[in-house]
């Protein structure tokens, strides 16, 4: 009898804690933050980082300003914006080496910033050798190193600070790629650049801070980016990229377990997807310019729309309860008992371009409605997503209309003209 009131206790323990544990997982869920003001353009949030769990900084791409908090995302205090620089730019990214020491990295401008006191004054960053034309991606390492990468409209280069930015070298990355995105270190002397070469997507491998690089992923269809990678806590081994493609080829989550021998390619969500971020080897979630919040529980083979989010960049893992994502706005992922007020999700918003006449003939006339000051790259497929030619890099230096022209000495037939921005990919159909 005693035996049997035992093994009841013991059975109604293990179920209370397997209903306790539960509904703590339920209480982890991705929310929009709030408090942070508006993007009032219909532009992204393009980066977001934190030191710790309170301490962080998020970046307005377009509408540039580096906004501050530190409680974890309960009040947000501005910090560098352009009403304050006096002219356009478009804010990349930002990275911390500790509270006080900071970057930020632009698109537009050739400008590059650099804080001493924690972001509340900010001073351009000028002896960089070769200064680059844009910076996509940051990390900073160790205790003084940081590691710099653009652009993804090209050229390739690799900027590196040992002492906390005091100083610089620049590497040309043209032998390996034509357009870098992101950098992520592990330590000071392996890390992987990505982005793209000639004929596809690709990761490079250092092991020696830089010096020599070798290319440990290339996804064979020209176009396609590796536009965000992560390398998993407490196993470096794990390693996860999020391969921007063109329709209608499907975007692609890669991961590989052993630091970047062996890669497996599995659908994403979206063509155009660019942010990743796992907790575990299995459980993570994925997103694009044209999706919000995409989970998975079982790395990558099913996914679930969670529709929360919208045009996401940056998914930020603090540790596996707690992150923070950009997009439309800042996510949070933790309990869900904050107060989201009426947040309404707004969409990124094409670009208006226009190819006339259409059908086409000998010419392939096409105008472009720029909002604001932008990269862009031209690119022409055929109707199987395959890149027949580059057709344009330009730098937009100013709001308004601009119309480009083009030979046009291919078969008849149905093609797609890609445009690349800051803001997004979108393809226009043409016939011939």
């Amino acid at each position: 009898m005693k035996n049997s009131i035992v093994l009841t206790r013991i059975k109604l323990i293990v179920c209370l804690s397997i209903v306790f544990s539960f509904h703590a997982v339920a209480q982890l869920q991705w929310h929009p933050i709030t408090s942070i003001p508006a993007n009032t353009d219909a532009q992204r949030f393009d980066d977001v980082f934190f030191l710790d769990a309170n301490l962080g900084w998020a970046l307005g791409g377009g509408h540039a300003v580096v906004y501050k908090t530190i409680d974890g995302g309960t009040t947000w205090t501005p910090q560098l914006s352009e009403s304050a620089l006096g002219s356009n730019y478009y804010f990349r990214n930002v990275e911390f080496l500790t509270p006080e020491i900071g970057f930020v990295g632009t698109l537009i401008n050739n400008k590059f910033f650099k804080t001493t006191d924690g972001g509340t004054t900010w001073s351009l960053v000028t002896n960089i050798p070769t200064a680059p034309k844009a910076i996509c991606g940051l990390d900073a390492v160790g205790t003084s190193t940081v590691y710099g990468c653009g652009a993804y409209f090209g050229p390739a280069f690799i900027i590196k600070s040992t002492d906390s930015g005091a100083t610089w070298q620049y590497t040309n990355m043209a032998a390996y790629a034509t357009g870098l995105v992101e950098v992520v270190f592990l330590d000071e002397n392996v890390g992987y650049a990505a982005g793209k070469n000639s004929t596809g997507a690709i990761i490079l491998k250092t092991l020696n801070g830089g010096t020599t690089w070798t290319q440990i992923y290339n996804s064979g269809i020209a176009g396609e980016y590796v536009w965000k990678m992560q390398i998993l806590q407490g196993n470096s081994n794990v390693l996860f990229g999020a391969v921007e493609s063109i329709a209608p080829n499907p975007g692609k989550l890669i991961k590989s377990t052993d630091g970047g021998t062996i890669w497996v390619s599995k659908n994403a969500p979206e063509t155009d997807i660019q942010a990743v971020g796992f907790v575990t080897e299995n459980h993570g979630w994925m997103g694009g310019h044209n999706t919000g919040f995409y989970e998975t529980l079982d790395g990558g083979d099913t996914w679930t729309n969670l529709n929360v989010g919208s045009n996401l960049n940056r998914i930020f893992i603090v540790n596996d309860n707690l992150a923070y994502a950009s997009g439309t706005t800042i996510y949070k992922y933790n309990d869900v008992n904050l107060d989201t007020g009426d947040f309404q999700e707004t969409g990124r918003v094409p670009l208006i371009a226009k190819v006339q006449p259409n059908p086409i003939t000998d010419k392939l006339n096409i105008s472009i409605d720029f909002t604001d000051v932008d990269n862009l790259v031209i690119e022409l497929y055929n109707s199987l997503g395959k890149r027949i030619k580059e057709l344009k890099v330009d730098t937009i230096d100013r709001k308004g209309r601009k119309t480009y022209s083009f030979n046009f000495p291919y078969p008849s037939g149905i093609y797609f003209v890609n445009l690349h921005t800051n803001t997004g990919r979108q393809s226009v159909k043409v016939i011939k």
